[in-house]
């Protein structure tokens, strides 16, 4: 038999809320790649997405979800099961 400790729990928290924000920011990275090569074909301007926006937007997106997850993730490891059930 298996027993989550507070660790486990923090982890599992914290792991959901990074995953979240990756798939988030490649959502997000794509939406605006998408959109910027639109426009600039309408206007004939060459397409130019500098690297290090995309590693900011991605990097931006899984800090915020690191410290969005990180209460919820002390939260859930401090209450009983039966507790966090309930609520």
């Amino acid at each position: 038999m298996f027993v989550a400790t507070q660790a486990h729990i923090r982890r599992q928290f914290l792991v959901e809320s990074l995953l979240l924000s990756l798939l988030g920011g490649l959502a997000g990275i794509l939406t605006g790649v998408l959109v910027t090569f639109a426009y600039a074909s309408t206007q004939g301007w060459a397409v130019v997405i500098p690297p290090i926006a995309i590693i900011g937007g991605l990097g931006g997106a899984l800090i915020i979800g690191a410290v969005a997850g990180l209460y919820p993730a002390i939260r859930a490891a401090s209450m009983s099961p039966t507790e966090a059930l309930r609520s």
